[in-house]
């Protein structure tokens, strides 16, 4: 299988630049390029696109209001977004997550790791980069603006949750795969990507990402600050 990329970034140089390194890989393509959020909207959608690489700010439309766009449309359920922004540690990329993007990658990443990002996100893991797996997401999340509301909601779902399931979902929240919880857990890769899917439908997150949100905006995991 293909993985259909559409491009979304106002610098035609980069957007070159990432079409080279993405059609050079064999299970992968770009469908589109776009130069604003509105038109990457589009693109996502007539092109059946399963990832955009999405430049968070761009003029007319940016990059965070046509995420919110994609998570919003049922028709684009199985496109997953990945932000592009020059600084990884930006309070625009937390609620890039909240609006539902899988993850987020700085532009000043490796090749391989873009390559990489594109082939989580397809797979619908959870794309958070190692300086956000070691807190910065939590700090931003802590410190951001959800609602009381909001966190009373995400509790009260929780309590929908097994045992085990929370026990995932707090793993997950750690950046962890399903291999890595699979080993801490003593169980199959399979049994926990069955709790995560289970999770994800209690909580009505729409991948792994969503569940990083709601993990810690409800209380259940604790950021670390160090």
């Amino acid at each position: 299988m293909t993985i259909k990329v559409v491009l979304a970034d106002d610098q035609a140089l980069l957007r070159s630049a990432f079409r080279v390194l993405v059609d050079s890989e064999p299970d992968m393509t770009v469908v589109g390029e776009a130069s604003d959020g509105a038109e990457a909207v589009r693109l996502a959608r007539s092109e059946s696109a399963d990832v955009v690489l999405m430049d968070i700010r761009m003029p007319g439309t940016d990059g965070l209001a046509a995420t919110r766009a994609i998570s919003a449309d049922p028709e684009l359920g199985g496109v997953r977004v990945v932000i592009l922004t020059t600084f990884e540690v930006d309070e625009y990329v937390v609620e890039s997550l909240r609006a539902g993007a899988a993850g987020f990658l700085g532009k000043g990443s490796e090749p391989e790791e873009l390559l990489t990002a594109i082939r989580v996100a397809a797979a619908g893991e959870a794309l958070l980069s190692p300086a956000a797996t070691k807190g910065l997401i939590a700090k931003f999340l802590a410190q951001g603006d959800s609602s009381p509301d909001g966190e009373k909601i995400h509790t009260e779902r929780l309590q929908a949750l097994t045992s085990r399931e929370r026990e995932v979902l707090v793993q997950v929240a750690g950046g962890q795969s399903n291999d890595e919880i699979a080993v801490r857990l003593d169980v199959s890769p399979l049994t926990v990507k069955t709790h995560v899917n289970r999770a994800m439908a209690k909580l009505g997150a729409r991948d792994r990402a969503g569940l990083v949100v709601i993990a810690y905006e409800s209380g259940l995991v604790r950021p670390r600050l160090d």
